[in-house]
């Protein structure tokens, strides 16, 4: 009886003491790839988190080690972001637990490795749900406490595809992160004034089991090896970059040199250089 009320207790502390951080971030996709290294970059600065994913058991897991690496609080909720209801559980379940969310991290994402033709409608409507409405509808739900306190902070993981022409393969995937390029470019037109800040980070070829879970391992494979980049060292820069309240943010000096390359040329070039490139990308099928 003795050492479940000291458990009891040692909740409430442990509760209390989250409450009282205004430093707390959530990061959607958090159990592996780019979203667990945001989530160290973050803890490494003092940040308590929240971290939701699909995979319950592999939630928990990362979280007990942030915890004892970091010493920050870390709590989690296991969501598929295809449901329609997750955004809003999501955020009834921080609200319940009185977490104040001040960073905003929506970075869950995946593609699909079959072509447009091929690909049900059901898994289109799935794909647009995870790496759109989604983020949409979490950050109408967030934003409007941030609102109340004058201040947040937002960050969108779109991709360097926003500023490339349409692809061969996943066609939907290239369309989407523009178009959230431009929700957080609006976001940012209509609150910055008021304290919030939204900051699209967009990414080159990362390292990450992303590609081996989206089935397109084969294309990751064929990219020329100083196209790679560490996952560490892109979390690290979009973080610092949203900290800042940067409106985008293009992690590694090789992937700025290729997003600025791509606003300037002719898309048709890429026809040229694709193959060796981004192979698998912009061939003709």
């Amino acid at each position: 009886m003795r050492r479940f009320f000291l458990s009891l207790i040692g909740v409430y502390f442990i509760n209390s003491h989250f409450h009282m951080k205004d430093t707390i971030a959530l990061i959607t996709g958090a159990s592996s790839g780019i979203g667990l290294e945001i989530s160290k970059s973050l803890a490494k600065r003092n940040y308590n988190l929240v971290l939701t994913a699909r995979r319950e058991s592999l939630l928990e897991e990362e979280a007990k080690k942030l915890r004892n690496t970091f010493g920050v609080l870390v709590d989690f909720f296991p969501c598929d972001l295809t449901d329609e209801k997750a955004p809003q559980a999501l955020y009834d379940f921080c609200n319940k637990k009185g977490y104040v969310v001040d960073l905003l991290v929506n970075n869950a994402g995946y593609a699909i490795p079959t072509s447009f033709d091929q690909t049900s409608m059901i898994e289109e409507e799935k794909f647009i749900r995870v790496l759109g409405i989604s983020v949409i509808a979490l950050c109408k739900l967030f934003i409007i406490d941030m609102l109340k306190r004058k201040q947040g902070r937002i960050m969108i993981v779109s991709s360097v595809a926003a500023f490339a022409p349409p692809s061969s393969i996943q066609a939907l995937y290239g369309p989407i992160k523009t178009f959230m390029n431009r929700f957080s470019e609006g976001l940012n037109r209509n609150y910055n004034h008021l304290g919030i800040t939204s900051t699209a980070v967009c990414p080159g070829y990362t390292i990450t089991n992303f590609h081996t879970a989206s089935g397109v391992q084969k294309e990751m494979d064929s990219v020329p090896k100083f196209m790679k980049k560490a996952a560490p060292r892109v979390a690290e820069e979009a973080v610092a970059a949203t900290l800042k309240g940067k409106k985008v943010c293009v992690p590694t000096k090789t992937f700025k040199i290729i997003a600025f390359l791509l606003k300037v040329i002719p898309h048709s070039f890429f026809s040229m250089v694709s193959a060796v490139l981004a192979p698998g990308r912009y061939e003709k099928k």
